[in-house]
């Protein structure tokens, strides 16, 4: 299939699935790039063009949600421009590491069953947060004090002052690196990763930690974005229904936040994250062994599990927004 061809029907299920992906990353903050990617997968496409693609479209919707924390002054720009040195270091070493991979034969394999355990991991750790959310404050406090005075104890020079705690530039390079290398390597923005590094690590305030972790994934993703696009990895045809679907999305999923506890829901995205992973994994073992039945049933669980879980946030959003009126106009 052709970069820059694709037919209607694709055209019109990608503008749909990035509809989907949009509410689920603008209610979550999460979630954009770990289906796209995947979905790219399913669908057959080499793993340099499903990373380069799911960078491109993770660059579009960090950028729109950059505007907004820049104009609430949530970014660090020192700390940004130290995250992005890294990150850019990162991209291209885990660019290089895929391309290696392409050389032998290996890339669609590992990444593939990259994404099986990440998607698995990281839907394990959202069920348990949203089984057990309720640590306190003080509690987290105390964690995320912990955490920062490790970090603190590195005093390798240049040393930068943030909020709380000064810390070792060269720590904050190590980090940005390595969640760059993810990055790279499997098209992901990082933020499940970055976020709690700069909360934890570097006791910074949870509304400072997204934005200037959003600011570095939008200029590092369009970094990445730039390089797998010079050597014809990112497919266009694809990219842009996407992206139209998904800035409706991403808009449609921050008003929902005002009506629904994410708390409440973030079982069933965990579950979501689950599906991916049995989607990625039935993927590789039909390409693997040519069993077609697998390959049908990856799609409909990867596209279908995130119509649903959108279809259900529309849903709930709707019942409460139709309560509330009945209520204010009683």
């Amino acid at each position: 299939m052709s970069l820059f061809e694709v037919s209607i029907p694709l055209v019109v299920l990608f503008v749909v699935f990035g509809l989907t992906v949009g509410i689920l990353f603008g209610f979550f903050g999460m979630g954009g790039s770990f289906f796209v990617t995947p979905a790219l997968l399913v669908l057959g496409h080499s793993a340099p063009t499903a990373v380069g693609t799911g960078l491109a479209f993770v660059f579009w919707t960090s950028l729109i949600a950059t505007l907004a924390h820049r104009n609430l002054d949530h970014i660090d720009y020192r700390l940004g421009l130290l995250l992005l040195t890294g990150m850019t270091i990162g991209i291209e070493i885990g660019r290089r590491g895929l391309l290696a991979l392409v050389d032998i034969g290996l890339a669609d394999l590992v990444v593939s069953f990259l994404y099986v355990v990440l998607l698995a991991a990281v839907g394990v750790f959202v069920i348990r947060d949203g089984h057990h959310p309720a640590i306190d404050d003080e509690s987290a406090d105390m964690t995320r004090s912990s955490v920062s005075d490790r970090f603190a104890w590195v005093t390798v020079p240049p040393l930068i002052s943030l909020e709380n705690v000064d810390v070792s530039v060269w720590i904050v390079l190590s980090i940005a690196v390595l969640v760059g290398i993810l990055s790279g390597f499997l098209g992901v923005g990082g933020g499940f990763l970055m976020v709690p590094a700069l909360m934890y690590g570097f006791a910074m305030p949870g509304a400072v930690a997204v934005g200037t972790d959003i600011l570095q994934i939008t200029v590092s993703s369009a970094y990445g974005a730039f390089v797998y696009g010079q050597q014809g990895s990112i497919h266009f045809a694809m990219l842009l229904p996407l992206l139209i679907g998904s800035t409706v999305g991403t808009q449609i999923g921050a008003v929902l936040t005002d009506y629904l506890d994410d708390a409440e829901l973030r079982t069933i995205f965990g579950v979501m994250l689950l599906v991916g992973s049995v989607s990625v994994a039935s993927k590789t073992v039909s390409h693997a062994y040519g069993v077609e039945l697998l390959h049908t049933l990856s799609l409909v669980l990867l596209l279908g599990g995130a119509l649903v879980l959108s279809a259900l946030l529309l849903y709930l959003g709707m019942q409460n927004i139709r309560e509330e009126r009945l209520s204010v106009n009683r």
